[in-house]
């Protein structure tokens, strides 16, 4: 068999490995194998196009593969369920990084190796010097970005923070990003192209910080799905500029992925994504801190009795849940129903923590079965017929308000529609508003009953009384 025979089987298997992990990523039970898939995808794809340009000698790709993979497994590793986000957005500005040098090296090649070249267009052609420049435009917003996304989730950098005259700002970086991307693409001269080259990396990585640092914590979901779908499409274009099919298709596939999630998560939102990068969320909205009336709570052992006789019950995850290391413990009540017979489901909001699947992520780390896992579209409607719902850290996506202020930043927000339930309890240290700033209308319900405390420990104390009504 041919070499260009064995090259055009390894790139089919590629594509198939993507198309196939890809439709696995559409079911719990199957989506960790799908992601791996993809990622062998991935990996044949890099090592493939690396020998069919003969340029990079096979030690130094085996090196390259044994340092990346090392560093993969290390930082996952250390990392915990709840820093999936964090390491997510760390991922995806990796992956825009590595287009963008990818698309630097290639000019750097052409232009500044080569004594005998003249102007990157003429070493490269018009089509491979022009996508060169729009990867690493693409790859440093990427990078930028995904950093203050990371940032932003560990708390460092504190958001949504305004910026005067953003949208000037972002049209004057741009400008100058295409102005320099053409100028080191074109220019004859020795040190213009390298000047022009160095002032679209600085533009894109400041496109980046502009474009995200105005966002909130509540749209991190949606950030950190477009900035997977842009480390695709910097893939994609350093694939034309490469001349590599291959790139083009993986890149293509990443980045149609990473939109049509974004769309799912700005529909769950109810919101647009333009609206979404325009500021962050409740962004212009002050905290309602006027005071709550008919708030009732009550302690473990009381709702465990409660528990004991319901037939449905219905778990709420939210951020807090995985903020307070809440899992196993909520798993441990969840067996504890089972055992005396109530029927258990949990129910996952699309952008119920900071990044789409974050909730599944988490339980999955406890080993909740992936069938008790529901989600909003299709639980909703059980809500009524449901004896006790018991939120866990959740707020904005549980607040009534959504469907009853059309004044409301969270209006048309689907909500997950726990008050319809017999009896909710709500796990929370405190009445704190969620991101949108406002009071949720869910506490003030009569059907509702505080639960304060840290959340693992009110979930250990009922898991114990739970036990205890087996003996």
């Amino acid at each position: 068999m041919r070499t260009a025979d064995v090259t055009a089987l390894a790139a089919l298997g590629s594509i198939a490995l993507f198309v196939v992990g890809l439709k696995r990523l559409s079911r719990v039970r199957s989506a960790r194998s799908g992601n791996q898939l993809m990622a062998a995808g991935m990996l044949v794809a890099v090592v493939l196009t690396l020998f069919e340009l003969g340029r990079v000698d096979w030690r130094w790709i085996l090196g390259g593969v044994a340092v990346g993979a090392g560093v993969g497994v290390a930082t996952v590793l250390r990392a915990k369920a709840t820093a999936m986000p964090e390491i997510v957005a760390r991922f995806n500005g990796f992956g825009g990084a590595a287009s963008a040098l990818v698309a630097v090296s290639l000019f750097w090649a052409a232009v500044v190796e080569d004594p005998t070249a003249t102007s990157a267009v003429e070493a490269l052609g018009v089509t491979a010097a022009a996508t060169a420049v729009l990867t690493v435009l693409i790859g440093g917003v990427t990078l930028s970005g995904s950093v203050l996304a990371e940032l932003k989730l560990r708390g460092t950098v504190e958001g949504p923070a305004r910026l005067p005259g953003r949208s000037l700002a972002m049209a004057v970086l741009l400008g100058l990003g295409v102005a320099a991307g053409w100028e080191a693409v074109v220019a004859h001269d020795a040190t213009l192209p390298v000047v022009g080259m160095l002032v679209l990396v600085a533009a894109s990585l400041l496109i980046g910080v502009v474009l995200v640092l105005p966002i909130g914590g509540a749209d991190m979901p949606v950030v950190i799905s477009l900035l997977n779908s842009l480390s695709g499409l910097a893939a994609a274009a350093a694939g034309f500029a490469l001349d590599d099919p291959l790139l083009i298709i993986a890149g293509t596939v990443v980045g149609a992925a990473g939109l049509i999630l974004t769309q799912i998560m700005c529909v769950a939102m109810n919101r647009s994504l333009l609206n979404v990068m325009v500021g962050g969320f409740g962004g212009d909205v002050e905290a309602d801190t006027s005071e709550y009336v008919n708030v009732r709570s009550s302690d473990a052992e009381e709702a465990a009795m409660v528990l004991e006789a319901a037939e449905r019950v219905i778990i709420v995850p939210g951020y807090g849940l995985a903020a307070g290391r809440a899992q196993n413990a909520a798993h441990e009540v969840a067996k504890a129903l089972i055992a005396l017979g109530v029927e258990v489901r949990f129910a996952i909001h699309p952008v119920a923590g900071r990044m789409p699947g974050h909730m599944n992520v988490v339980l999955a780390e406890a080993e909740v079965p992936y069938e008790l896992l529901v989600e909003m579209d299709r639980i909703n409607q059980d809500f009524p017929q449901t004896d006790v719902v018991i939120v866990v850290g959740a707020n904005d996506v549980v607040n009534p308000a959504a469907n009853t202020q059309p004044s409301s930043p969270i209006a048309g927000m689907p909500i997950l529609d726990v008050a319809s339930a017999r009896r909710v309890f709500v796990i929370k240290r405190s009445l704190s508003p969620g991101y949108a700033g406002i009071k949720n209308e869910l506490f003030e319900r009569d059907n509702t009953v505080m639960l304060f405390g840290d959340a693992k420990q009110v979930l250990d104390d009922l898991a114990a009384h739970l036990h205890l009504a087996r003996r």
